[in-house]
């Protein structure tokens, strides 16, 4: 079932025209000339209920932009956007009561009051019924570890601290939808680790979707089920993650376990990157594979030798290349 239909989607920005020729700070001041651009552009998709989705891209590629549509934060410009059936920013009222949004930069918390008071304030903005209330409090502190802070002011939250709140706050409600805009943006690995987990919990066990936005490429290995990879307002690629990796990546690595390693004394295809002993060897073709065995076996006295595929953080860093070039 579709639980989020995006159809011909566009999100249009005008802004001042960049006069030229002289007197540009000038006509700067005066001139009304503006030009449009459209920071989504007809951009189209359905998300099934419990997927976890990744939406990926360069930064100013239209993800915050869609993940506001979705909200119903923004008004699209042409094109439709259904959620659960509702249009978001025509039954905002009604489409808040579904979904939960986390924006990673800022905070639906109140600054200067203990956390667990923006729980209860946000409890009654939601109406939701004590019981409910206190039984998703207690699991919600229980799996995000949140028992230490509950009565600290949010504004001496460390960033992680605070982004477990944020998460626990946008699901009080028991939404079914949740937007994460860079959910993990700044975290340390502790804390990414525990907002990683909790969110495959609550999808596996409460089915919850969720579409999040992230530059982390360990979030969309351990969480997505899906990738849209999105450049210049436009979806390049919709699919899994395994599927784009087959299809973007086109290449191996034959990693190479070898502690007495002399750049100087190698001839062969460059070495990509090193980790400790272990150095990576980009194969293009499974041809060159055999030939270079017997040049590294020749020169080195390899301790361990394997060919891996791309990780998809690998991947990722092919399409921004070729969307670069």
């Amino acid at each position: 079932m579709d639980i989020i239909v995006a159809d011909h989607l566009v999100r249009q920005f005008d802004s001042k025209k960049k006069p030229t020729g002289s007197f540009k700070l000038l006509k700067a001041v005066f001139s009304l000339k503006k030009e449009s651009k459209n920071v989504v552009d007809n951009v189209s998709f359905t998300v099934r209920k419990g997927e976890i989705v990744g939406y990926i891209g360069p930064n100013g590629a239209g993800k915050s932009t869609t993940i506001k549509m979705l909200s119903g934060v923004l008004v699209p410009t042409s094109g439709t956007v259904l959620v659960k059936g509702l249009e978001p920013y025509k039954n905002r009222k009604q489409h808040a009561g579904h979904i939960g949004v986390v924006f990673g930069q800022r905070t639906q918390l109140w600054w200067d009051l203990p956390l667990i008071e923006s729980f209860k304030l946000l409890g009654k903005i939601y109406d939701v019924p004590k019981e409910r209330f206190q039984r998703n409090l207690e699991m919600f502190t229980d799996i995000l570890d949140m028992s230490s802070f509950l009565s600290t002011p949010v504004r001496q939250l460390s960033l992680g601290q605070r982004m477990r709140g944020d998460i626990a706050a946008a699901l009080l409600h028991e939404p079914e939808i949740l937007f994460l805009d860079e959910p993990t943006i700044g975290l340390d690995i502790m804390a990414k680790e525990k907002i990683q987990s909790f969110l495959q919990k609550i999808n596996k066990e409460k089915e919850i979707t969720i579409i999040l936005t992230t530059h982390n490429m360990d979030d969309i290995e351990k969480l997505c089920h899906r990738v849209i990879f999105i450049d210049k307002g436009q979806i390049l690629f919709d699919g899994s993650a395994e599927v784009m990796t087959a299809e973007f990546g086109g290449f191996r690595y034959l990693v190479v376990d070898a502690p007495n390693w002399d750049e100087a004394a190698w001839n062969g295809p460059p070495v990509e990157r090193r980790e400790d002993n272990q150095l990576f060897f980009r194969i293009e073709d499974d041809k060159q594979v055999a030939s270079m065995i017997k040049q590294l076996t020749d020169l080195l006295d390899i301790h361990n030798l394997t060919v891996q595929e791309p990780k998809i953080d690998d991947v990722i860093k092919q399409l921004y290349q070729r969307i670069d070039h």
